[in-house]
C-alpha cells in the first residue's frame, strides 16, 4: 500500500473532522451571504468588522449566540435524549438502568454547555497561550463531567437499600458494600483531581511521592486506627456474627447492637452498652450463641442408695419415654444411663439438647423437664440423695452407756 496516499488520507480526515476549521469555513460562507443577498448598510458591516482581541466583532457576536444557544437548549436537548432514551429504557426488566438514566440528566445538561462552550471558541482565533488555556479549561470541564456522573452513580448504589438488598443477602454485607462504595467515590475524586492537575502541567508524580512520605508517618501515628479498620474488614467478610446476636468474648458478652467501621457495639445483659474496638473483636475468640441450632441440657440425677433395681429401670425407662415425646427436644441426641455409684447417690446421667436456643424459652423448658423428672422419681417411690455420711459404731464403751 502506498504510504504517501495513507498519510494524505489521514490529512483529509483531520482538515474534515477539525471543528475550528469547520466553524470558521462556516462562519465565513454565512458572512459572504448575509453581505450579498441582505441590504446591510456599510456601516454596520464596517462596525463588525472591527478587530477586538485578534476577532472582528462578526465572529465575537457568532460565538456568543452559539453559546447563549447550547445554553437556552440545554434542557430541551436533554428532554430529547431523554425521549429517544427511555423508548430502550423502558423495554428492559430492571428499574436499575430507569434511575440511572434520570440521575444522569443533570450532567447531560452540563455537558450541552461544555459543548457549546467548545464550538463557540471555536468560531475564534487567538494566540497560542490563550488557545492553550482554553483547551485545558474545556478538558478540565469534561474531566469534572466524568467525575461526576460516576460519583452520582456510585452514590445511587450506595444510597438505595432496595439495590443493595436485592444483591446482597446480608446485614454486614450490606455494610460492607457501602464502607467499600464510599472508598470508590473518594477514588473517583482523587483521580479527576490528578488528572486535572495533569492537564495544568502540574507534576503529579512528586506530589504523589509526597503523600506517599506522609501516608507512612500518618499510619504509624494512627496505626491503631488502621488495625480497627482492618478489623472491621475481617469482621464484615468474615461475618462471625451479625446485629441481633449473642456474642461472648474474653472481653463482653452481650447482643450486638451495631457493626461500625471503628468499633462494634455490644450490649451486656446489664443494659450497659460496651463499644469494643473491631481490632480487639477480630483478634479473639467469638463465642457466637446467636448460632447454635440446639441447646444442651447436662446433668447427673442422685437417687438415694435405698432405690432398688426395679425402681431404676421404671425410672430410666419414663425418663427415656417422656424425653422421646417431648417436642421441645432434640431427638437425634438423647442419653439417659444409670452411670455410677457415688458416695452418696446412684447417678444418672442425663444428656441431651432443646430446640430452642433463646435463653428465655430454654430456661422454661429446662423448668418444665426438671419438674416432670421430679414427679417421675416420686412416682416411683424413690426420692433424690443429698450429701451424706453413715457412722456404723461396733461397741460402745460401758461409761458411755451407763
Amino acid at each position: 500500500m502506498d504510504t504517501n496516499r495513507t498519510t494524505d488520507i489521514t490529512d483529509t480526515f483531520v482538515e474534515v473532522t477539525d471543528v475550528t476549521k469547520m466553524t470558521h469555513a462556516l462562519h465565513d460562507s454565512i458572512e459572504e451571504i448575509i453581505i450579498a443577498k441582505l441590504p446591510i448598510p456599510q456601516e454596520v458591516v464596517n462596525f463588525f468588522a472591527i478587530t477586538l482581541f485578534g476577532n472582528s466583532l462578526a465572529k465575537w457576536a457568532s460565538a456568543l449566540i452559539i453559546f447563549l444557544l447550547f445554553l437556552a437548549l440545554r434542557k430541551q436537548l436533554s428532554r430529547a435524549v431523554t425521549l429517544l432514551a427511555l423508548k430502550w429504557v423502558n423495554k428492559t426488566e430492571t428499574e436499575l438502568d430507569d434511575q440511572i438514566f434520570h440521575l444522569l440528566q443533570r450532567p447531560f445538561a452540563f455537558g450541552m454547555i461544555i459543548l457549546g462552550f467548545n464550538v463557540a471558541f471555536s468560531f475564534l482565533t487567538f494566540h497560542e497561550d490563550v488557545s492553550t488555556t482554553i483547551s485545558h479549561t474545556i478538558t478540565t470541564l469534561t474531566i469534572a463531567l466524568l467525575a461526576w456522573v460516576l460519583y452520582r452513580i456510585v452514590a445511587l448504589f450506595q444510597s438505595s437499600d432496595e439495590l443493595m438488598e436485592k444483591r446482597i443477602k446480608t446485614d454486614n454485607g450490606i455494610t460492607l458494600a457501602k464502607l467499600l462504595l464510599t472508598i470508590l467515590k473518594a477514588i473517583v475524586l482523587i483521580i479527576a483531581g490528578m488528572n486535572i492537575l495533569s492537564t495544568w502541567g502540574i507534576n503529579v508524580t512528586g506530589f504523589i511521592a509526597s503523600l506517599g512520605l506522609v501516608g507512612m508517618a500518618f499510619a504509624l501515628a494512627a496505626k491503631d486506627t488502621a488495625s480497627n479498620f482492618f478489623g472491621s474488614m475481617v469482621i464484615f467478610t468474615d461475618q462471625p456474627f451479625k446485629v441481633g446476636d449473642w456474642i461472648k468474648t474474653p472481653e463482653v458478652e452481650g447482643t450486638i447492637e451495631h457493626i461500625g467501621i471503628r468499633s462494634t457495639k455490644v450490649r451486656t445483659f446489664a443494659q450497659a452498652l460496651v463499644s469494643v474496638p473491631n481490632g480487639n473483636i477480630a483478634n479473639t475468640a467469638i463465642l457466637n450463641w446467636s448460632e447454635m441450632h440446639k441447646r444442651r441440657i447436662k446433668m447427673t440425677l442422685g437417687l438415694t442408695y435405698s432405690t432398688t433395681s426395679l425402681q431404676m429401670r421404671q425410672i430410666l425407662e419414663e425418663i427415656r419415654e417422656m424425653l422421646h415425646h417431648d417436642d421441645d427436644i432434640h431427638q437425634e441426641t438423647i442419653y439417659v444411663h444409670f452411670t455410677e455409684f457415688q458416695e452418696s447417690a446412684l447417678g444418672i446421667f442425663c444428656y441431651f439438647f432443646t430446640k430452642t436456643t433463646q435463653w428465655g424459652e430454654y430456661m422454661q423448658v429446662r423448668e418444665r423437664i426438671n419438674l416432670e423428672l421430679m414427679a417421675i422419681v416420686e412416682n416411683n417411690g424413690a426420692s433424690f440423695a443429698f450429701p451424706s455420711q453413715s457412722l456404723y459404731v461396733e461397741s460402745m464403751p460401758e461409761s458411755v452407756i451407763s
